[in-house]
């Protein structure tokens, strides 16, 4: 059986078909070229040792994370030049991610190639924002 690799979509991002759980994470994880693979795998890492029992599930081609299904704290998409990481109630966390918004509380975090992972700012933070009320998504 031949399996096709997925599709790389604007900023390298993959396309992944829509699903829950593990699995369509660790197609995504996969599938994200060079060094932004690297950088997503510790962003599904951070989130998964910081927040245990997190829900999982890629849509419209982002990896999202949330505490119930179908709501989400977080999500990251890959850009040309970096990993965009999510806070969908963002401008709730203290200190906010440095990144606005034009959608009201949603803050972003950019993490570019030779940028160093904070890993326990990103810990911090999502751990803060697992405990607000998510989106609907």
């Amino acid at each position: 059986m031949r399996t096709e690799k997925p599709k790389l979509l604007a900023g390298g991002n993959p396309q992944i078909p829509k699903g829950y759980g593990d699995a369509p994470i660790e197609a995504y994880l996969s599938a994200v070229p060079g060094w932004k693979q690297q950088v997503c795998k510790a962003l599904d890492r951070i989130i998964c040792e910081t927040v245990p029992g997190v829900e999982k599930a890629v849509k419209w081609n982002t990896p999202l994370y949330g505490m119930e299904k179908d709501v989400y704290f977080t999500g990251y998409h890959c850009m040309k030049a970096y990993v965009k990481v999510s806070f969908f109630k963002g401008a709730l966390l203290d200190p906010p991610p440095p990144e606005t918004s034009k959608v009201e509380n949603v803050r972003y975090f950019h993490i570019r190639e030779d940028d160093p992972i904070d890993e326990a700012q990103l810990a911090d933070w999502m751990k803060q924002a697992s405990k607000l009320p998510g989106e609907k998504m």
